[in-house]
């Protein structure tokens, strides 16, 4: 396969611009926090963990929506599903532990932003939020709608991204004055989480047929494909559809998608579930007095 999408060429596989826009988002971060972070805060640098976490989420913004897996995306729906799963179920949490706390307060306490956010990050309308605007997309018609258009496609996406990191935000706020849940209700939020997701999984798995003119018909799927292969690139190409890349038929490919989807949000649940717990039971032990010793000398 990988010989066959060289046809695409290298900047629709390696989106240079877009790799140029992940390292402009690097050095702005390193500037804004390290260099020149005492014109804006008396905090310290973020730590090299914090660091760690920013940058390897700018690592997979980048795996995510500039190498060949975005053009995947538009050609098969298992790895459309895939990008999916990353983009709105790991991003985020990486993003919300790479910023400093500081740069979080003053996005939460910018005047109009702060009422919108005080709204859509309490917990049950993060949680309905994300994983309603998450299954219209996966709508037939909404998606082949969003696939067709640039303009919709990055709205649509972003939108939904908002939602991501709402969702995850009574999980991993690192503000105080934000943390409404106990560990115990983190734990019951996240079981929510997996639940409602469910449905939109189900209708691509247990579907009958191909769902999306965007990966069955020709004309959608050249449609979608313009929004990462240049135009010039795809006038001098004799497109007939995704199975030019992929020996599965058209509903095995669906079917796997939303298999994908659905085992990489437990697998993500799972382990985020695993750190609340044993957090949870970190801190319990931490708080238990220990158990009185007695003085030989008593006795």
């Amino acid at each position: 396969m990988w010989l066959e999408l060289q046809i695409f060429g290298f900047r629709a596989l390696w989106s240079p611009y877009y790799f140029l826009f992940i390292v402009a988002l690097g050095i702005i971060y390193q500037l804004v926090t390290v260099f020149y972070r005492h014109k804006f805060t008396s905090e310290p640098k973020p730590s090299r963990k914090q660091q760690l976490y920013f940058y390897t989420g700018l690592l997979l913004l980048y795996i995510i929506k500039g190498s060949p897996i975005d053009l995947l995306a538009h050609i098969l729906f298992t790895a459309h599903m895939i990008q999916m799963a990353l983009y709105y179920l790991v991003l985020p949490i990486l993003v919300i532990k790479g910023l400093p706390v500081w740069i979080w307060k003053k996005i939460f306490s910018a005047p109009i932003i702060k009422r919108i956010l005080s709204v859509i990050t309490r917990p049950l309308i993060a949680l309905l939020l994300f994983n309603a605007l998450f299954s219209m997309y996966h709508i037939p018609k909404v998606f082949d709608f969003a696939k067709g258009s640039p303009l919709a496609h990055a709205v649509i996406t972003t939108v939904i991204l908002v939602a991501a990191f709402c969702m995850w935000w009574p999980i991993f706020s690192p503000l105080q004055e934000t943390k409404k849940l106990s560990a115990l209700a983190k734990i019951g939020y996240i079981f929510a989480n997996g639940v409602l997701i469910t449905p939109a999984c189900a209708l691509i798995i247990f579907s009958g047929g191909p769902l999306y003119a965007t990966y069955n018909e020709v004309g959608g799927w050249v449609q979608a494909l313009s929004l990462c292969v240049p135009t010039s690139v795809l006038g001098e190409l004799s497109l007939t559809g995704p199975e030019m890349f992929s020996p599965m038929p058209l509903i095995e490919d669906q079917q796997l998608g939303g298999i994908l989807m659905k085992v990489t949000q437990e697998i993500v649940y799972g382990a985020v579930l695993a750190h609340v717990f044993f957090g949870w039971f970190r801190n319990e032990s931490e708080r238990v007095d220990p158990l009185p010793t007695t003085n030989p000398t008593e006795s």
